[in-house]
């Protein structure tokens, strides 16, 4: 522990950037010079999509672009400054990304260096800062989420709304934090009072002025943004953004325990019901824990982006920054043994590793393994499950883990 006695958030921060920094060189010197690129394909889409806008031409002339209008517009100095610039603005967020996890557990009253440590977890962690540096545009929810979870800890109603209802025009999934935002939300003079379980939840669905505020705002701004783009870009921006998504399926590079259920039925008539069906799980978790931990938001938060991911019928390995980035504010109040928590993070990447070697015997070998993707796909999917359990069996709300508490 002497290495987190000694340095600060500072020095950690300045070690997070000269890592993605040297990648970004790296990736720049790879990409031309090498067969095999380092940049992310999706960046190459990104960049295509601004150089559209820089022309006031529509994004969604470059197929394959199916994010809002938003990123593309804040991309063009890829084409008028330099190639790296939407890198740059990526590992920046992913820096602001691990400060917004420290003050999140300075906020939780926990020791300078457990806190050091939990940012450590984003800042020198090699798949966030690689994903940043190959141009995947993660950082960004990172960081909008983070902040609206640390503005709706601090009671910031309308700023908290603002950031929130960008985060979810920017990416759909920060809807599943709505409801537990909503019944957190008290009013001003709020006092603890007695009473059963229900009345409690009555009084929290109860409308107040917060709630109120909140609602408004967030409404109007995600309004204002998305019928702002209908207006400019119509159904394409829809349906790209928002529609595909729902209807996606995803036969390649997907984790998810219903890979090879939609393989095998996507030419019948009932893909469309299997695929909205799908939904049911996730939407009966996330209302459960939105309800028994609304008032442990980082938590909530954690379980319902894990839940989402995990049951999700499209799942890739980008989807896992979601619930990553906020797993480092959970942390503090984890009383858990160094060796549970290391056999449970084995077996996660075990069973990713498995995943990958069969998907690689497929797409590079050509070998027909679909059905030793999908048991590995079942296999990972058991493992989140039980991760899940451990962390709810060991949160402990009112207390506050250090390091020499733990085991």
């Amino acid at each position: 522990m002497s290495f987190f006695e000694t340095i600060g958030i500072k020095t950690v921060l300045v070690i997070g950037t000269v890592l993605r920094v040297c990648l970004i060189l790296y990736g720049d010197w790879q990409d031309r010079t090498q067969i095999v690129k380092y940049t992310d394909v999706d960046y190459y889409v990104f960049t295509d999509a601004a150089e559209f806008m820089t022309k006031w031409q529509s994004p969604y002339l470059r197929p394959t672009y199916r994010y809002t209008p938003l990123l593309a517009w804040f991309l063009q100095p890829n084409i008028t400054l330099t190639p790296l610039f939407g890198k740059i603005i990526f590992i920046f967020c992913d820096i602001i990304t691990g400060y917004l996890i420290y003050l999140l557990c300075i906020s939780q009253k926990v020791q300078e260096k457990v806190a050091v440590i939990c940012s450590c977890l984003w800042l020198l962690n090699p798949v966030p800062a690689t994903v940043s540096s190959r141009g995947n545009a993660e950082s960004i929810m990172a960081v909008l989420v983070l902040l609206s979870l640390k503005l709706v800890q601090e009671n910031k109603v309308v700023l908290a709304a603002v950031i929130y209802a960008t985060s979810v025009h920017v990416k759909i999934y920060p809807a599943v934090y709505a409801l537990q935002i909503y019944l957190y939300l008290k009013p001003e003079s709020f006092k603890v009072g007695s009473g059963n379980s229900v009345s409690k939840l009555t009084d929290d669905l109860w409308p107040n002025k917060r709630k109120c505020i909140f609602v408004c705002v967030a409404g109007g701004t995600f309004l204002a943004l998305t019928g702002t783009f209908y207006y400019w870009y119509g159904w394409d921006f829809l349906h790209e953004t928002y529609l595909y998504h729902l209807t996606r399926r995803d036969i390649r590079h997907n984790f998810s325990v219903y890979f090879y259920m939609l393989y095998l039925t996507m030419v019948t008539e009932h893909t469309l019901v299997i695929g909205l069906l799908s939904f049911i799980p996730q939407l009966i978790l996330m209302v459960t824990f939105s309800i028994k931990y609304r008032q442990e938001t980082a938590l909530c938060w954690f379980l319902n982006t894990f839940v989402f991911v995990t049951f999700n019928k499209v799942c890739t390995s980008q989807y896992f920054l979601w619930y990553l980035s906020i797993l480092p504010v959970v942390i503090p109040k984890l009383y858990i043994s160094y060796s549970k928590a290391t056999t449970a993070a084995i077996c996660w990447i075990s069973s990713q590793g498995l995943w990958l070697l069969f998907a690689y015997y497929l797409e590079f070998e050509g070998q027909p393994t679909f059905l030793y993707i999908w048991i590995a796909g079942v296999l990972f999917f058991l493992v989140n499950i039980w991760i899940m359990a451990i962390i709810i069996e060991s949160y402990k709300p009112n207390h506050i883990s250090h390091v020499k508490k733990i085991k």
